[in-house]
C-alpha cells in the first residue's frame, strides 16, 4: 500500500487485547479511545457491543484470530444470521491495524450492491466511526470512501475491475470473499485469481465466507487450510407439503391469507420463482387485502428483491397505533440480505426458481424453471428464527440441488475471457477455476473476441482489445462505442450504451391504462428503430430536467417512464464519458437527427453487433437469425410494433437482445441495410455463417460490389477446413477484420 493511502494513526491508543467493558467506562475511569479514529467511544458503541457478543460467530473469535495470524487463507462456514458478514471484517481490520497497515487495508466483497451499503452502514455504526471515513463502500456508480478508509465493502465485480489497475491487489492486507456459495462469475474468478496472488504475496490474508455445502469443494481446490464452522441457531418449525405442488403460486397466496386470518403476530416472507410472479402477487394481495375485515388489521404487500434498494428500512418494525402485517414478496436472489430481519415470523418457500441459462450455440439466454438448492432451502428455514414457522410447498423428500449452480457454467463468458486476457497482460497466470467453463462456451467466447478484433494472431489482446477491456460494457457494446469515435457519433452512442445498460425505462402500466401508456410511448418513437427511440427518450428526459420549473419525476410518471432507470442511465453515461476522457478518446458534438448521423450510428452499432442480424424472410414479420438459423419476431412493444400496420416491417434489422423463452422475441431492434452490414462486418465472419438464402443474398452483394477475391478466399477457407458449424477460420491478413483497427 502506498504511503499516501495509509490511514492516519490515532494520536493515543489505549486499546488492549481484552474486550472493552460492556457497560462503558465507570465514574473516575479514563475514557476508552476508539483504536480506529482516536476518539472516545459513544454510549451506543457499548450497547451494540453487547448485541455483537450474542452472535454465534463471536464464539469462534479467538479461533479465527489465531487462524488468521498463522495462515494465508481461512474458510469460515455458517449461515447469514450468525453475524459473519459484520464481525469478521472488523476483526480483519484490527489485524491490519496491528501491522500498522503495512500491507494494506481490508476489503469485503458481496454479490449484491444493496447488501454492500447495508453492511457498511451497520459496521460503521458498530465500530463507532463515520461512514465514508474509516468504513466505506464501493458499488457501481457510487463510491463512499476516503483516504481514511480502513475497511471497505464492495461488490465482487467492482473488486475484479479494480484489478485492472492493481492486478495483485496490493492496496489490501486482508481480502474477504463473502457469499462464495452464490457462485457468481465475479466471485469464482476472484477465488481462482487469488490462488495465484497468494503465491506472489505471502503477507496477504484471504478469508472465504460460505456455507457448509461448499466447504469440501473449497478444501479440494485450495488444499489443507483452516476451516472454522460457526454454529447456527435452531431453525423454525418446518411444515412440508405432502406432494409436489405445481400450482405453487396460488397455494402461496392462499397460505398468506390463512396466516393473516389467524391474527398471529409477525410479518411474512414469500419466496417466488421470478420478479414477474412477485409483481403479480403484489397486485392480487392488494386487491384481496381490501376485502378482508377491518378487525384483521391491514395487510401490506411489499415487493423486495435483490435488485431493489433500501432494504434495511423495510426490516425495521414500523411503529403506529394501527395493527398491520407486512408481506415481503421476494425472489430466489439474495436470501442473505435478510440477515437483519427481526419482524419476520413466517416464511413461505415455493422451492422453485426461474433462471436465465446461456446457450453458446445460439448466442441466447433461455429461461428455465428449476428447484432451488439445498443451501437456499436451509437458509430460508432459519429466517424466521426458532419461534417462527417455515412452510415449504414441496415434499420433504424432494430432490433439491446440493448447491447453487456456478454462474460461469450458465452465462455468456465473453466478458470474462476479455478480462482474463487483460489479467494475463498484467502478469497473472492462468485463472485456476473451481469449476472450469464449458469448452464450447470458451471457444465461442474466443471466436467472438476474434471477430471483434480484440485478439491478435497469437490469441493475445490486440490494442483494440486492451481499450475494450477498459470500458465497463459488454464487449460488443464496447466495440460499438469505440467505432463511434471513428464515425463521429460518440455522443449518441454514449446515450444508447447507457440506456441499454440501465434497467428498462418503460414502466408497466396499471390495469386499464395499457392504451394510454402505448400512446405516450409512441410520442418518442423514431422511424429508424428502437435504438434511436432510446435517444429520443433520454434527450426529452434531460430537456425536462433542465427546465427547473417542471418536475421531471411528474413528467416521467405522466409518460409511464421509470425515473430511477433514467437516472441510472444518466449516471452510467457520465461514467462512460469519464472513461473515454481518461483513455483520451474523442467525444463528438451532438448531431442527432441528421441523415449522416443516422447512418453513422448504424455503422457504429454494426461494428459491434454484426453477429446479431436478422432478415424478414416472408414480409410478415418472421425473422431469420443468420448466425444460428432460428426464427423469431420483433417484440410487440418495439417501435416497429406500432408502425407495422402503416409502414410495414424492415427486411434487415440489428437487434440488441434475443431470448429463447415463451415469446421468442428480439428486443431493441433497428433497421439496417445489408450493404452497410457487409461493409462493417469482417469478411471471415461471413465464411462461418451457416448456409441459408440470406447468406446467398449477402454473397451476391459482395460479388456485385467488386469483391473479386471473395470466391477465391471462400475456396481457401474450405480447403482449410471451414464448415457451417461456426468454427473460427483464420483468414489471410489481406482483409481488415473491422473498419477500426
Amino acid at each position: 500500500m502506498s504511503e499516501g493511502n495509509n490511514p492516519p494513526e490515532p494520536d493515543i491508543y489505549l486499546g488492549s487485547d481484552e474486550f472493552p467493558r460492556e457497560d462503558g467506562p465507570g465514574f473516575g475511569d479514563g475514557l476508552e479511545l476508539n483504536q480506529f479514529d482516536g476518539l472516545p467511544f459513544s454510549s451506543r458503541y457499548y450497547k451494540l457491543l453487547k448485541e455483537r457478543k450474542s452472535l454465534s460467530v463471536w464464539k469462534v473469535r479467538r479461533e479465527f484470530e489465531d487462524a488468521l495470524a498463522n495462515n494465508q487463507l481461512v474458510v469460515v462456514c455458517g449461515t447469514a444470521k450468525t453475524g459473519r458478514s459484520t464481525q469478521i471484517p472488523q476483526w480483519c481490520a484490527e489485524f491490519c491495524l496491528s501491522a500498522r497497515y503495512q500491507h494494506g487495508m481490508v476489503v469485503c466483497t458481496q454479490t449484491n450492491k444493496q447488501q454492500v451499503v447495508n453492511l457498511a452502514l451497520r459496521v460503521a455504526d458498530e465500530m463507532d466511526v463515520n461512514i465514508g471515513h474509516e468504513v466505506g463502500y464501493i458499488i457501481p456508480l457510487e463510491t463512499c470512501c476516503s483516504a481514511d478508509t480502513v475497511l471497505r465493502y464492495c461488490t465482487d465485480d467492482m473488486l475484479l475491475r479494480e484489478m485492472m489497475s492493481d492486478p495483485f491487489l496490493e492496496h489490501y492486507g486482508a481480502i474477504i470473499i463473502d457469499q462464495a456459495h452464490e457462485r457468481t462469475v465475479s466471485t469464482d474468478i476472484l477465488l481462482g485469481l487469488l490462488k495465484d496472488i497468494l503465491l506472489q504475496r505471502p503477507e496477504l490474508r484471504v478469508v472465504v465466507l460460505t456455507v457448509s455445502s461448499m466447504t469440501d469443494k473449497l478444501l479440494g481446490h485450495y488444499g489443507s487450510i483452516p476451516l472454522i464452522s460457526v454454529e447456527t441457531s435452531c431453525p423454525a418449525e418446518v411444515v412440508h407439503s405432502n406432494s409436489a405442488n405445481k400450482d405453487y403460486f396460488y397455494s402461496a397466496l392462499r397460505l398468506v391469507l390463512e396466516i393473516h386470518r389467524t391474527k398471529e403476530d409477525g410479518d411474512i416472507v414469500v419466496f417466488f420463482a421470478s420478479a414477474e410472479e412477485v409483481l403479480c402477487a403484489q397486485s392480487i394481495l392488494q386487491r384481496e387485502g381490501t376485502r378482508l375485515g377491518g378487525d384483521l388489521g391491514e395487510m401490506v404487500p411489499v415487493v423486495l428483491h435483490a435488485g431493489q434498494g433500501g432494504l434495511l428500512p423495510f426490516l425495521t418494525k414500523q411503529s403506529g397505533s394501527k395493527m398491520s402485517r407486512r408481506v415481503f414478496l421476494s425472489t430466489q436472489q439474495g436470501e442473505d440480505m435478510w440477515w437483519a430481519a427481526e419482524s419476520v415470523n413466517f416464511v413461505i418457500d415455493t422451492g422453485v426458481q426461474k433462471k436465465m441459462v446461456y446457450n453458446p450455440r445460439v448466442r441466447a439466454n433461455s429461461e428455465i424453471l428449476q428447484p432451488i438448492s439445498q443451501y437456499q432451502a436451509d437458509l430460508r428455514k432459519q429466517l424466521s428464527g426458532p419461534s417462527g414457522k417455515c412452510f415449504c410447498l414441496y415434499p420433504v423428500q424432494n430432490q433439491l440441488l446440493a448447491e447453487n449452480s456456478p454462474q460461469i457454467l450458465e452465462s455468456n463468458i465473453t466478458p470474462t475471457v476479455l478480462l482474463l486476457k487483460r489479467m494475463e497482460i498484467a502478469g497473472l497466470g492462468q485463472c485456476d477455476f473451481i469449476d472450469r467453463p464449458d469448452p464450447e462456451g470458451l471457444m465461442q467466447a474466443l471466436e467472438e473476441l476474434d471477430y471483434l478484433a480484440a485478439l491478435d494472431d497469437d490469441g493475445n489482446l490486440s490494442e483494440i482489445g486492451i481499450i475494450m477491456s477498459e470500458i465497463p460494457l459488454e464487449p460488443q457494446m464496447a466495440k460499438a462505442l469505440l467505432a463511434s469515435c471513428e464515425f463521429d457519433c460518440v455522443n449518441e452512442m454514449l446515450t444508447i450504451a447507457a440506456m441499454l445498460s440501465a434497467p428498462s425505462c418503460f414502466l408497466k402500466p396499471p390495469a386499464g391504462m395499457t392504451h394510454e401508456a402505448i400512446h405516450c410511448h409512441r410520442k418518442f418513437q423514431h422511424p429508424e428503430g428502437d435504438h434511436f427511440t432510446l435517444i429520443n427518450i433520454y434527450n426529452a428526459f434531460k430537456q425536462n430536467q433542465r427546465e427547473q420549473y417542471f418536475s421531471v419525476e411528474k413528467w416521467c410518471q405522466d409518460y409511464f417512464l421509470d425515473h430511477s432507470a433514467l437516472k441510472t442511465a444518466e449516471a452510467i453515461r457520465s461514467e462512460l464519458t469519464d472513461t473515454l476522457n481518461r483513455i483520451e478518446l474523442p467525444i463528438s458534438d451532438p448531431s442527432f437527427g441528421t441523415k449522416t448521423n443516422t447512418l453513422n450510428i448504424k455503422r457504429a452499432l454494426l461494428a459491434g453487433f454484426f453477429m446479431q442480424i436478422a432478415r424478414d424472410v416472408d414480409g410478415s414479420g418472421n425473422y431469420f437469425i443468420l448466425t444460428h438459423k432460428h426464427m423469431t419476431h420483433i417484440h410487440p412493444l418495439s417501435s416497429y410494433g406500432a408502425q407495422s400496420q402503416k409502414l410495414g416491417l424492415p427486411e434487415w434489422v440489428v437487434f440488441h437482445e434475443y431470448t429463447l423463452s415463451e415469446n421468442n422475441c428480439m428486443r431493441t431492434v433497428s433497421e439496417i441495410s445489408p450493404q452497410v452490414f457487409i461493409q462493417m462486418a469482417p469478411l471471415y465472419y461471413f465464411y462461418n455463417l451457416p448456409s441459408s438464402e440470406s447468406k446467398d443474398i449477402l454473397q451476391d452483394m459482395l460479388g456485385s460490389n467488386g469483391s473479386g477475391k471473395f470466391k477465391d478466399e471462400k475456396q481457401k477457407a474450405a480447403v482449410a477446413g471451414s464448415d457451417s458449424s461456426g468454427g473460427c477460420v483464420v483468414m489471410p491478413q489481406t482483409y481488415d477484420r473491422c473498419v477500426i483497427q
